[in-house]
């Protein structure tokens, strides 16, 4: 089900994702929390970077993480033994379309639509898994809500080489301004979509260490290679890029990217 995974199953991927919930946690996962005893699915968990905010705002839950990767999967598992050992999880290493009469009070899904050749099945698929009023959370990015101060032609084209590169993958990277309509068409009731934004500059050295530069300037640099083997950029254009991009997380300079939180029920 899932693309071309654009970013790499790399150390320093998996150190990003980690950077990303740490720094991101009460933006992303505010306002999500389960009741104990509720079965719930997360779709997608990865490296476990979100699995761990799952089982420490909502204890009690009877968690069920999934994903294709079974390197991911065992990262994941290491990741909530050390910092939630008494979280009780079953993993599985699985397609989300291969949960067949399974049965979830609750779906999370988090950073997964937006690497897969057709989330609205996806969407449908999971809707089949969720008992009578359940719900589903669905987070996810939008490279194009990236505004940033001093603007640069070359940090802009570094940005959109990963932004094709993610969809000629597959995926979208653009994809959270769609999380309404899609979730609408796959069937989903009382559908309801708000942006959850960063910004960060000087005053807010926390968000300009650990978003700017470790979660989204990150995010771009993981698609070097592969934006100078497809010739997109010059090595010296793809430097001067992230330089520029460096800018922005230095004192003067600002960044500002919206995230986008669904939630829906059936």
């Amino acid at each position: 089900m899932k693309t071309d995974y654009v970013h790499g199953y790399t150390p320093a991927e998996t150190r990003r994702l980690t950077d990303q919930a740490g720094t991101l946690a009460d933006l992303l996962h505010g306002g999500t929390t389960y009741p104990a005893g509720s079965r719930v699915l997360e779709a997608g968990c990865g490296v476990g970077a979100q699995t761990v905010q799952l089982v420490t705002r909502s204890p009690g839950i009877e968690l069920v993480s999934v994903d294709v990767s079974e390197d991911s999967l065992a990262q994941a598992k290491a990741r909530v033994a050390a910092d939630a050992p008494d979280a009780a999880v079953d993993w599985r290493h699985t397609d989300l379309h291969d949960l067949h009469g399974e049965k979830f009070d609750h779906i999370f899904v988090c950073f997964v639509l937006e690497h897969l050749a057709d989330p609205g099945k996806a969407l449908v698929s999971l809707r089949d898994l969720l008992n009578p009023g359940g719900t589903i959370t669905v987070i996810e990015g939008d490279h194009g809500s990236a505004i940033y101060h001093p603007r640069s032609t070359q940090a802009q084209a570094a940005v959109d080489c990963l932004v094709d590169l993610q969809a000629e993958a597959g995926g979208d990277s653009l994809i959270g301004r769609r999380l309404h309509p899609l979730l609408e068409q796959a069937g989903y009731d009382d559908v309801h979509v708000e942006p959850r934004t960063v910004y960060a500059d000087r005053t807010l050295p926390h968000l300009v260490d650990g978003f700017t530069r470790k979660t989204f300037i990150a995010m771009v640099e993981s698609v070097r290679e592969r934006a100078l083997a497809a010739g997109r950029r010059t090595e010296a254009e793809w430097n001067a890029g992230i330089r520029d991009l460096e800018k922005t997380a230095e004192p003067g300079g600002t960044f500002h990217y919206t995230f986008f939180k669904g939630v829906g029920r059936t």
